[in-house]
């Protein structure tokens, strides 16, 4: 998918021996940007050598790197926790929690996206190839108010609508649940669970799954199945596997699919926290509908990002070399063509300049980058 074979095959060899190797920085959470991280077949990941990511979901992944519990990303006991990875946005609750237990020990979060990503929406339905649904007819499929593929699409298809959902916390279900909540605001609210999204029960015949292979491996064996998931697990720009999707109706054949260009341009350009807000977490990552941006029009509309949660103070200076190490690259560009490859879409050169001069460069003298001897003195991350 999109000229993955150009990638050199020195690259894949030095992935693949990386992931032999016992990984000193360990993290876990959302399985959107898993393959993103890790590699997937034959193309890299961005992690380096010596890093480890678990996909368990965003919930785990925000339960690991917020109370050190390593069980939360299939960790043993005893495990440090060094970084998370999350679609789902740190809650208010969340984090004054993290502050009141742990901010004096540990130190500041860093909550910063990674990357821009569509949600796309996979399908299975004999003798259709070219799906294209509407923000209303998207609800109409996910609240289970159309039960057949007929009455969601106008025909005489008697054909039950089976939808594959995150069945745990995941910060997939939360993007969706922005687009969905948008469109059919008494049907879905905004949550990271899609059970506790959706209003009124769950059809017995729906099926929740645990992980974003999961979701696909279940469309691809039900016939009239429908889900949704991150664009590397799919050929997002293959109609016959995912639907065309636009906020309000469009004439056949024209709604956008969730390719990287398409989600590049509605997600825009996004600008970073001016000063009077560097400091706060929760200012550093974009959201659409509910509160945040709007839910965009050009371009493919159901997008967001996938987030980084790192701590400011680490006890150990070579997880702190390392993640600053990391960092650098991603928000340098270094890894711009390893994400498009995953059909993934690089931050705005703009927003990623601002992560580099706050948490790693402190080019503004706030006191925000990772390990600074004065702030950290004596605390940090275990």
């Amino acid at each position: 998918m999109f000229k993955r074979t150009v990638i050199a095959a020195s690259l894949v060899a030095a992935t693949l021996a990386s992931a032999q190797s016992m990984a000193a920085v360990v993290g876990g959470g959302a399985t959107l940007p898993e393959p993103l991280y890790n590699g997937k077949g034959a193309l890299p990941g961005i992690l380096p050598a010596g890093f480890s990511y678990t996909g368990v979901g965003s919930g785990g992944g925000k339960t690991a790197f917020l109370t050190n519990a390593p069980a939360s990303i299939n960790q043993p006991a005893g495990t440090n926790v060094d970084f998370a990875g999350s679609d789902s946005v740190l809650s208010a609750s969340e984090l004054s929690t993290y502050n009141s237990a742990k901010l004096a020990t540990w130190g500041k979060l860093i909550q910063v996206p990674a990357v821009g990503t569509s949600v796309t929406i996979p399908y299975k339905k004999a003798g259709n190839t070219t799906l294209q649904l509407s923000g209303a007819q998207l609800c109409a499929a996910f609240s289970g108010s159309a039960t057949t593929w007929g009455a969601l699409l106008g025909t005489s298809d008697n054909t039950p609508i089976t939808v594959v959902y995150r069945s745990g916390s995941s910060g997939t279900t939360e993007l969706l649940t922005r687009f969905l909540n948008d469109s059919c605001a008494s049907n879905f609210s905004v949550s990271s669970t899609f059970t506790s999204a959706k209003v009124g029960s769950i059809p017995a015949h729906w099926k929740g799954v645990s992980g974003s292979g999961d979701v696909m491996t279940q469309i691809n064996a039900i016939d009239g199945s429908i889900g949704y998931i991150s664009p590397d697990y799919v050929t997002p720009g293959n109609n016959a596997v995912v639907a065309r999707v636009s906020k309000a109706a469009m004439a056949a054949g024209t709604a956008p699919l969730p390719t990287a260009a398409n989600a590049q341009t509605a997600l825009g350009t996004v600008a970073a926290p001016t000063a009077a807000n560097r400091a706060n977490p929760a200012a550093w990552v974009p959201t659409f509908g509910a509160g945040g941006s709007p839910i965009p029009t050009a371009g493919y509309p159901i997008v967001g990002y996938t987030n980084l949660l790192v701590g400011q103070c680490y006890q150990d200076a070579a997880d702190a070399s390392a993640l600053k190490g990391f960092l650098n690259d991603l928000y340098s560009g270094n890894k711009s063509t390893l994400i498009t490859a995953h059909t993934f879409v690089n931050l705005p050169t703009a927003f990623a300049a601002e992560v580099k001069k706050v948490f790693l460069d402190n080019a503004y003298g706030d006191g925000l980058d990772i390990n600074n001897a004065s702030v950290c003195n004596g605390i940090g991350r275990s």
